[in-house]
């Protein structure tokens, strides 16, 4: 897999430190690096931090010490990370230093399908743009030489079709990492003030102006036209795999010259200047922002984002790239038969799932509050009109305050509002947002929803679980002792299969919210994930002859266990995993368990 080359051309090459926090799709980056670890024994250090500005800080300053490192996350953990980014390109590095970011164009599994490009033309450093898992693999080292040669942070940006896809790949010994020079003190470097920041944004254009120089990024040309030709194409990343595909597959590419660009920012100058100067018409295809477009001083022969010919949005597959071939090579296309257009099935939450149970008292309790939530598998309790808004990593809690804020000066009866959070996201950004919240004066009910691990991602390990990511052994970090440190007054721990106690403590944390000294009410919504749980023979639950097939659970609570056949409830015993809780869903107790 994608992911596993890029692991495994890392620890080839010698690093020393890996950080990360999990995100698809770049979260197997970080436990194949663990795996590698454990299979030659080598003496890395290898984190799950607890977000992606610690787990780029650390790694960066394994990079100080000469190290070779990377920190691995997704597109929008990078946004977590930009403010150390951004002073990392003025500081620059020693060891080699490589940031991985994994963008999801489309998107499949995320809130926002931006390019890291663009973040990484922001900050000013170089970048590299994989077609295929070979291509993420090959680019490593060359990354870790370019970043040890002029000491600037290199960015290395697979996307969704890269991580995920399989190739054969011929590998090199590992030989264990590179031995460090040791810390060298230099404060206006590391330390510096703004008087010396001008300086050194000063060197890193110079850096940057002679990357753009360097022969051995020159984009390649893929293929040889029989004559000169007077078209091109330039492409980059997965796009570049789909155009050659396509080329391969029909006559397209007899009259054009292909290019393929690795290193999008900082493009080959001198290649800019023969592509303007070499043909008249240009197109240029990338996914998602036109970052080699941008590149191009002129416009006017260049076919791409700004004029409208490529897409500005969504993911550029084959059904979408062969269209605008066509179009480009005023030749008709030719019409393909295509599969048959499957009902989709939106996604849900698993059988059993705690959340599930949570997001039902809620519902039971307040049917009328206000939901704000976050960034996790709980993000799917909008299917049970438990969410109202999504926005980032930790927002639900400074939403839940804004909302208040907003609320009580305009309204004559504020609706409750009951915020929810996983374990993860709250260790990852929820603390400061807890915190400001309880300083400003806000009232409402946060609900944690503590499952023990990180599960959206692949159920990584957290700080709470007390094991690390090669599997050692930690001290757990105390949740409730955490918010209790906050001055959190209202703090309960509660198991959400307990549906009728989950619903007295959410009215009881109400009711200390009307108190003069209330304030926010914290509830510990704690049952581990089933996915870590071993698979045991449980009760389970049977529909009685009373059911009237009304569907009031499978509306309202929405178990993949539970469906409608026949006029009737039926229980799939295959999926069904025994929690009992359906029990609460149906309105005439039609369910019960079998004891």
């Amino acid at each position: 897999m994608g992911n596993e080359a890029i692991a495994r051309a890392i620890v080839e090459h010698g690093c020393f430190l890996a950080a990360s926090y999990p995100g698809t799709p770049a979260s197997e980056i970080l436990s194949s690096i663990a795996r590698l670890k454990k299979e030659y024994n080598l003496d890395m250090h290898v984190e799950w931090s607890v977000n992606e500005k610690c787990a780029f800080e650390v790694a960066l300053s394994a990079s100080y010490a000469g190290y070779r490192a990377v920190v691995a996350m997704k597109q929008v953990g990078l946004n977590v990370a930009l403010d150390p980014l951004m002073s990392a390109a003025y500081t620059g590095t020693i060891g080699g230093f490589i940031i991985c970011s994994a963008d999801d164009p489309g998107p499949h599994s995320s809130q926002t399908e931006q390019d890291s490009r663009m973040l990484a033309m922001f900050a000013k450093i170089p970048v590299f743009d994989p077609s295929s898992p070979r291509d993420a693999y090959k680019c490593i080292l060359p990354a870790y030489m370019l970043s040890e040669k002029y000491q600037i942070p290199v960015m290395v940006r697979p996307t969704t079709r890269v991580c995920h896809a399989r190739q054969n790949i011929t590998t090199n010994n590992i030989n264990g990492f590179y031995s460090a020079v040791s810390f060298e003190k230099n404060p206006s470097r590391w330390a510096a003030t703004p008087r010396y920041r001008y300086d050194l944004h000063k060197l890193l254009n110079k850096k940057i102006e002679k990357i753009s120089l360097e022969k051995k990024f020159y984009p390649l040309q893929w293929n040889k036209t029989p004559k000169k030709a007077h078209t091109c194409i330039i492409a980059s990343g997965v796009a570049f795999a789909h155009v050659a595909d396509i080329i391969k597959d029909t006559s397209l590419g007899d009259s054009v010259d292909i290019f393929k660009v690795l290193m999008p920012y900082p493009l080959n100058k001198v290649f800019i200047k023969t592509i303007l100067e070499s043909y008249k018409h240009i197109l240029i295809i990338e996914e998602p922002y036109g970052i080699i477009e941008l590149q191009f001083p002129e416009k006017k022969h260049i076919y791409g984002k700004s004029n409208g010919f490529v897409p500005c949005e969504g993911e550029l597959t084959p059904d979408i790239i062969e269209p605008i071939l066509h179009h480009f090579f005023h030749r008709k296309k030719t019409r393909r038969k295509l599969p048959a257009n499957l009902p989709g099935q939106r996604p849900s939450l698993c059988p059993g799932c705690p959340h599930r149970a949570s997001f039902f008292a809620i519902k039971k309790a307040f049917p009328n509050a206000l939901y704000p939530s976050d960034i996790g598998c709980y993000t799917l309790g909008i299917n049970l009109g438990v969410v109202d808004t999504c926005l980032c990593m930790g927002a639900s809690i400074n939403q839940a305050s804004g909302l208040f804020h907003a609320l009580s000066k305009n309204t004559k009866q504020q609706p409750p509002i009951i915020a929810t959070i996983g374990d993860s996201t709250f260790l990852h950004s929820g603390i400061p947002a807890l915190i400001n919240a309880h300083y400003n004066g806000a009232r409402f009910i946060l609900v944690i929803l503590d499952n023990s691990t990180t599960a959206m991602t692949g159920n990584q390990p957290t700080a709470l679980s007390g094991i690390r990511v090669d599997g050692s052994r930690s001290k757990p970090l105390d949740l409730e002792k955490v918010i209790e440190g906050l001055g959190i007054a209202f703090l309960k721990n509660v198991d959400p299969y307990r549906v009728p106690d989950m619903i007295n403590t959410l009215k009881e944390a109400a009711l200390f919210l009307q108190k003069p000294d209330g304030g926010i009410a914290v509830i510990i919504a704690k049952h581990p994930c089933l996915m870590n749980i071993p698979k045991t023979r449980s009760p389970q639950p049977v529909i009685s002859n009373s059911c009237t097939g009304c569907g009031y659970c499978v509306k309202h609570f929405e178990c993949p266990a539970l469906s409608i056949t026949n006029g009737k409830c039926e229980i799939n015993t295959l999926s069904c995993t025994g929690c009992g809780v359906c029990i609460h869903a149906c309105p005439i107790g039609a369910i019960t368990m079998d004891n």
